[in-house]
Formats: structure tokens, C-alpha cells, sequence
């Protein structure tokens, strides 16, 4: 039964499973990261391809354990106006999409060793903790994302982490500077949670979980989208202004007039049309990093 599944993990069940549009997150923290390395002549190509790997890795066996979880939590079901799920829909069993979360997860540590051989026992630790927080977004007895605590977790683990400690591996410093450009990664990346969670409000109330949105309700997630685009937009410019970057930092700000457009949409959009400004928004986000990402390391 055990061959039979990971068999099983090649079809394109798996790759829907993994839900491939949101593997953009996983690209942006690294992709910036490594372009401050750039910037101060410290880049090691192969560092960053073991972190993106591993990056990649974190991201899919979160979107497994949120699949299983969702959907044995009843969050998932014949009212979903979002994308197909898989255990939902009955591609993949329970049993199966558990030994394909223990498989990812157990690549993630084996990538990440030769990044702990790199940056120490501090990789270690950033590892594990991501791993588990992973599994803790929506499985555990006390499940991140049914309990508000999502976004902070998204802005943390793919914003804060993910770029500081790419830029660490290069480096093996902690500096304010990295600190500040992880943020509009964090903020951007967060940003496509809340349009899922905003689409997904009454879905998710019924279900018992407590997400923001739920919490608070759609004028807060409305706002709290606004706000962290517009983060992301003042911290270029503070790079600029206090930091004696070169004025290529500022590239991010082309294509605010698109943020202004995911603004229009989310304040319009309901349901199922939502699912547009979802892809969109992780678009954005991929998009600004690329800028953010040329403008660092030019």
C-alpha cells in the first residue's frame, strides 16, 4: 500500500495538490535575500538553490497538511468557492495525502542539513521550528489559522524568516537591513492570505475557524490588504532615504498603480470572482520581488 501511494504522488493529483500558484511565496523571501547578498558581494549561488528547495518544500507540505486538516475539519466542502481540493473532491484519500506530508516534510529536512553544515545551529533550530509551525497552521490542538493566528504566522515564516536567514546563510549576519526588506516580502505574501480567507469568510465561520476575516469581518481584511500594499511600498524608499541605496531600490513603485487596481478588485469582488484577485494578488507579489529583488542587487 505504502509503494502504491508514493507511486501515486507523481500524477497530477499531487501537483494540484501543491497548489502550484502559490509556490510564488516560497520564490520571493529567497529571491530577495540572496539580492542583498548580491549587493554586498557575499552571493553563493548553490546556498540559495538548497534554500529555495527547501522553501518550496516548506510551502507544499503546509498546503498538504492545510488540505488534510481542512478537509477533516470540514472547512472544505461542497460550498468551497475557491479552486478544487483534492481530498475533498476524493482524488487522494486521507492515508495517502498523510504519507505524502511525511515525505515532503522529510525532504525538507534532508535539503536543510547541508544548509545547517552551512550556518550552524541557528539553521537548525529556524528549520525545525518552520517545520513545525507548518504542520501547526492547521493541524495540531491548537491550529494556527483556526485561531487568528495565520497571518502572523504567513508574515513570520514566508515574509521575516525566509528572506533574514537566506540573506544569513550568505552572510552568516543578522542586520537591520535585512530585517527592513523582509518586511514587504511578509507584507505581499500575507496579502494573498487575506484574499483567500476574505473570499472564504462565511465558509470558514460555519466551520469554526477563526480567521481574521472571520473575526473581524471584510471592512478590517479590506483595510488590513491596503495597508500592508502600502507598507510595501515605504520601504523602498526608506532604503533610499536612510540607507545610501542606489536609486534602482525604487523600482517596486512601477507598478503601483497595479496595487491600486487589487484594491479596487477586493472592495468589488465576491465569492468565486475572487478567486481572479487571489491569482493576481500572488502575481503582485512575485512581480514586486523580482523589482525589489533587481533594484537590492543592482
Amino acid at each position: 500500500m505504502l509503494t502504491n501511494t508514493f507511486y501515486r504522488f507523481n500524477y497530477k493529483t499531487w501537483v494540484l495538490a501543491s497548489r502550484p500558484k502559490t509556490l510564488l511565496a516560497a520564490f520571493v523571501p529567497v529571491m530577495v535575500g540572496s539580492a542583498l547578498a548580491v549587493n554586498e558581494n557575499k552571493f553563493v549561488l548553490h546556498y540559495s538553490l538548497i534554500a529555495l528547495i527547501c522553501a518550496v518544500l516548506i510551502q507544499i507540505g503546509t498546503n498538504f497538511t492545510n488540505d488534510l486538516y481542512d478537509y477533516l475539519k470540514g472547512a472544505d466542502n461542497e460550498k468551497r468557492k475557491g479552486p478544487l481540493r483534492v481530498l475533498a473532491s476524493g482524488l487522494i484519500s486521507v492515508r495517502e495525502m498523510k504519507a505524502g506530508i511525511m515525505l515532503v516534510f522529510g525532504l525538507t529536512f534532508l535539503f536543510g542539513l547541508y544548509l545547517v553544515y552551512i550556518g550552524g545551529v541557528i539553521i537548525l533550530t529556524v528549520g525545525i521550528l518552520s517545520i513545525i509551525t507548518g504542520l501547526a497552521y492547521t493541524a495540531g490542538p491548537f491550529p494556527l489559522s483556526y485561531n487568528g493566528l495565520g497571518d502572523i504566522f504567513v508574515f513570520i515564516f514566508f515574509g521575516i524568516i525566509g528572506t533574514v536567514f537566506t540573506y544569513y546563510l550568505h552572510t552568516l549576519e543578522i542586520t537591520p537591513v535585512s530585517f527592513l526588506v523582509s518586511i514587504p516580502v511578509g507584507a505581499l505574501i500575507t496579502n494573498i492570505l487575506i484574499v483567500n480567507n476574505y473570499r472564504d469568510i462565511n465558509e470558514d465561520k460555519a466551520a469554526g475557524k477563526k480567521t481574521l476575516a472571520a473575526i473581524f469581518g471584510k471592512r478590517f481584511s479590506r483595510y488590513q490588504f491596503s495597508i500592508l500594499l502600502i507598507i510595501s511600498f515605504i520601504i523602498p524608499l526608506i532604503l533610499f532615504l536612510f540607507f545610501d541605496f542606489e536609486i534602482t531600490v525604487l523600482l517596486p513603485l512601477l507598478i503601483a498603480p497595479l496595487a491600486l487596481r487589487l484594491i479596487i478588485t477586493l472592495n468589488n469582488y465576491e465569492g468565486a470572482m475572487l478567486n481572479r484577485t487571489l491569482e493576481n494578488t500572488a502575481k503582485f507579489s512575485a512581480l514586486y520581488g523580482i523589482l525589489f529583488s533587481a533594484g537590492l542587487a543592482l
